[in-house]
């Protein structure tokens, strides 16, 4: 168990670094409600939508591709914990969408795929 949550712990940096350097600003992590948790909220400052970003870490592709994990149950639950943080800072009218990071980490070395709305 320590070794995923750490695993995840490193995608989610390197995560961050790429949304930093590919004009996003990282306004939050790991948002935590009753509903769920949301990894990274960021501000596309290309596109002005908020961006609401789940990270799946992955050091090898025994169980799948990373995004694969992002199951109907998880999208669910990150709708409603989307949903609560849009409503809990009085967010209205305002671009969203939401993208997952794939992250490959092996050997010290990394992989990014970001994909853009997936739902």
């Amino acid at each position: 168990m320590y070794f995923r949550r750490q695993i995840g712990k490193i995608g989610e940096d390197l995560a961050c670094n790429y949304l930093e350097s590919n004009n996003y600003h990282i306004i939050e992590r790991n948002f935590l409600c009753r509903q769920g948790e949301i990894d990274i909220i960021a501000k596309d400052k290309i596109k002005k939508e908020l961006v609401f970003i789940e990270v799946k870490t992955r050091s090898n592709f025994n169980y799948g591709i990373p995004a694969e994990a992002v199951t109907k149950e998880k999208q669910r639950h990150l709708k409603y914990a989307i949903k609560y943080y849009l409503y809990k800072n009085h967010i209205e009218n305002l671009a969203i969408r939401i993208d997952v990071v794939e992250v490959l980490v092996r050997q010290g070395d990394y992989k990014i795929n970001h994909i853009k709305q997936i739902l």
